[in-house]
């Protein structure tokens, strides 16, 4: 019986991570793969999807430009889109591949990495058992990643079929793109689909949300003005409704819909995203024969920072259940290893992850924003400026969007949170995520030299009016650019 320092089940990002951490500590690595290497990071998600917005984006921006001309609209058909994205995948797969092979290359007794394709499972503590048709082995390993990823979540109530009514993994087996679709759910990723097919020109979209507004996770002004582009651009936003039915009627998909004001209305369309989520992949691991303690309720693993309840096995990726971002998956699989091997104790710290959302304007953000900040009761100093008073905004004409940069109510002002919505967001994101985890005052960024014409220099006219030298004043351009105080005290804003 093979016997690795090493076993990581699950090659997709995060487990991906764990493997060439550990070969870096120089131990002797398995890491066992059921499907596909690269996982949802490649298939059905963060690669597949963001190539589908890059198209999506190129389509629309090309189009308004016909507009302009009085010319018909361009579109691409589903088979031309499919093949492109096809070959975003190809390209990713055939990097992973030639690495694993030139990793794995040498004698067995030399090479420290190896990789078996197979549904793993616990026989005991250290044991775990390989299977696939025709196949079956058994290893033993000193400790254990489990890295088994997530799949769409889906509802007692929607009869997914993956052919009328679909999730994030059916939507890229279409045959066609629909004259229309509904999708079910607000979130990032229903938004995300939202803003790739109304771009795409050929489907009208329709958006449920059970709140008020979409992305309700995020500051008001930025969610609203997604909101008001996807409106813009033909997408019927369902807001405070209530699905009561959902199903497919003479080849179409019917859904009913209620109101908190007591409206209800029918609508049929060619098919339905289903976008409420994720779930972790941890059924099928016999996490009883190794004593790995799960939650009674909810059966996901009990996770503490990235230890289970034995200590040789961790969990990290959509298989903890939360944080669910290919960079945050690989920032844990290399965090366990670490912890293991390395002598690590400190937690991981999330507080200046920067994240990005593919939606039209583009959302970028890191730290915290000002709903978390008041929830918190945390003082807070805030300067916004809007894409219209920057020269590289109005260059691209795509003035459409903001910057937003929060810092400490003291004389330090050190950076706590910033939001970026519009063209290039996110290239301004990891300057200010570096600030975050220096804890560097304000007073620093509005001193560097920003490239003109560029985007950044948003944030750094943000640190000025913070501090009070602003090139624009805000005072005189109240509709455009805005700073202030906010205090639990008085739980209102004061201008700056």
């Amino acid at each position: 019986m093979e016997h690795y320092d090493l076993c990581v089940i699950g090659g997709g990002p995060a487990g991906y991570a764990a493997a060439m951490r550990a070969i870096d500590l120089g131990k002797r690595t398995l890491l066992v793969e059921k499907d596909r290497i690269g996982g949802t990071g490649i298939y059905n998600g963060a690669l597949s999807s963001k190539t589908l917005w890059e198209i999506a984006q190129r389509v629309s921006s090309t189009n308004d430009l016909m507009r302009t001309r009085g010319r018909e609209p361009f579109r691409l058909s589903w088979e031309e889109i499919s093949k492109t994205v096809n070959e975003a995948m190809f390209e990713r797969k055939y990097l992973h591949a030639c690495h694993m092979q030139l990793l794995s290359n040498g004698s067995t007794k030399d090479t420290l990495f190896a990789h078996d394709r197979g549904h793993a499972s616990f026989k005991g503590p250290n044991t775990i058992r390989i299977e696939r048709p025709g196949y079956a082995s058994e290893i033993t390993a000193e400790h254990v990643v489990i890295a088994t990823g997530s799949r769409p979540r889906t509802v007692a109530d929607v009869p997914v079929d993956e052919k009328y009514i679909l999730t994030s993994d059916g939507i890229f087996n279409i045959e066609d793109l629909p004259r229309s679709i509904v999708i079910v759910g607000a979130g990032v990723i229903g938004c995300e689909f939202a803003t790739i097919f109304c771009n795409l020109g050929a489907t009208r979209v329709h958006l449920i949300d059970r709140a008020d507004r979409i992305l309700p996770f995020e500051d008001a002004d930025v969610s609203d003005l997604v909101a008001r582009n996807l409106e813009r651009k033909g997408v019927i936003v369902h807001r405070s409704a209530k699905l009561d039915r959902i199903g497919v009627v003479d080849g179409e998909v019917e859904y009913a819909l209620s109101y908190t004001d007591g409206r209800s209305e029918t609508v049929r369309v060619d098919k339905a995203l289903l976008s409420v989520g994720r779930t972790p992949n941890v059924e099928g691991l016999a996490l009883e024969n190794a004593g790995v303690a799960c939650d009674p309720v909810t059966g996901y693993i009990q996770v503490d920072d990235t230890a289970t309840s034995q200590a040789h096995i961790h969990v990290v990726g959509d298989a903890t259940a939360t944080n669910m971002l290919v960079n945050l998956g690989e920032m844990e699989g290399r965090h366990a290893v670490e912890r293991i091997w390395s002598g690590k104790t400190d937690r991981l710290s999330y507080d200046n992850v920067s994240t990005i959302m593919f939606l039209d304007p583009e959302v970028a953000g890191v730290g915290l924003n000002e709903q978390e900040c008041r929830k918190r009761k945390l003082p807070y100093r805030v300067a916004r400026i809007d894409y219209s008073c920057l020269a590289r905004a109005i260059a691209m004409r795509r003035t459409k969007g903001f910057f937003k940069v929060l810092v400490t109510n003291d004389e330090e002002m050190r950076v706590i949170g910033m939001r970026a919505v519009g063209e290039h967001a996110s290239s301004a994101i990891q300057a200010v995520a570096l600030m975050i985890r220096l804890g560097t005052p304000i007073r620093e960024l509005a001193a560097l030299v920003h490239p003109h014409p560029s985007i950044t220099e948003g944030v750094q006219e943000c640190a000025r009016m913070l501090l009070g030298h602003s090139i624009f004043k805000p005072s005189l351009f109240e509709d455009r650019m805005r700073c202030y105080t906010w205090t639990p005290e008085v739980a209102r804003m004061v201008a700056a």
